[in-house]
């Protein structure tokens, strides 16, 4: 304590000098509206200066992600490409020109720049449109497995419903055995959904595969959907409840493709047909 009082002491015309100089500096810049406004810019250049570099390091991981996540995806459609027949990937126009082939679907990648999964029915934005060739009814795919479908359209951007969604039901196959079912999600947890209309006697493990079954114009046949993560015989039923892990995390979406089945259009129309003949009726 005496050591504190002798160094006040010893420096008390250097402290009053800074005391009364805070004071003045507080004074000037409160009561002077020119060195106030200078005052603030300055440090508005300051923050704005610390933010911006900042923001260019996260910008910077950001773009390491974005590019590994474009690698997967890449990675992922080549495979598409091997094991199923007639397919065209249409790259984005801003960076390559597209090559058209005779090809039944075609993929038009897209970025989600919006995305719930807290609701009964969740939605995800993306950042194409019309122009770029997206439509109602067409299916949207991640780099890790199914994602939606497509239900309203704008000019440059759209929106797709979610699987994540208690309106419609998938298609489904068991990869093992190419058992039909149909998957529902119950509004519970984003990364699990159930598998319906799979009776007992199918064999089932834990870890089975799930795809799409291509009994559908908006999906191609063996996009992963996800792997089951319980199944339980219940009392009195014939069928299996069964649990599925989704592959696709909805939490991390980033770039997505929708699937533009070129023969749609072709295939409703015959289709309609044999509904409206009345020798089916």
């Amino acid at each position: 304590m005496r050591s504190l009082f002798r160094f006040l002491i010893k420096n008390y015309p250097f402290l009053l000098f800074i005391f009364l100089e805070a004071i003045s500096l507080v004074l000037i810049f409160n009561f002077n509206n020119y060195q106030k406004v200078k005052y603030l810019n300055s440090a508005n250049q300051v923050t704005a200066s610390i933010y911006n570099s900042f923001n260019s390091v996260v910008n910077y991981f950001a773009l390491v992600k974005i590019n590994r996540e474009l690698a997967h995806e890449n990675a992922t459609l080549k495979t598409i490409l091997q094991t199923v027949p007639r397919i065209e990937i249409i790259p984005d126009p801003i960076f390559s020109e597209g090559v058209e082939t005779d090809s039944s679907f075609r993929f038009i990648s897209a970025r989600v720049i919006n995305n719930s999964v807290n609701r009964t029915s969740n939605y995800i934005t993306l950042n194409k449109g019309k122009k770029h060739g997206i439509k109602p009814d067409q299916g949207i795919i991640s780099r890790e497995g199914i994602v939606g479908v497509i239900t309203r359209v704008s000019d440059s951007y759209s929106i797709g419903l979610s699987v994540l969604n208690q309106r419609w039901s998938i298609s489904t196959k068991l990869k093992k055995n190419d058992f039909l079912g149909s998957l529902a999600w119950g509004a519970n947890e984003y990364r699990f959904a159930n598998l319906l209309e799979i009776p007992f006697h199918v064999e089932l493990a834990f870890g089975d595969t799930v795809l799409t079954s291509g009994y559908s114009s908006i999906f191609p046949e063996g996009i992963m959907i996800g792997t089951i993560q319980s199944f339980l015989q219940p009392e009195g039923g014939n069928y299996y409840d069964i649990k599925v892990k989704l592959s696709t995390n909805f939490k991390a979406l980033t770039f997505v493709d929708v699937i533009d089945n070129l023969n749609k259009a072709e295939i409703k129309k015959l289709e309609h047909l044999i509904q409206d003949d009345p020798n089916n009726n």
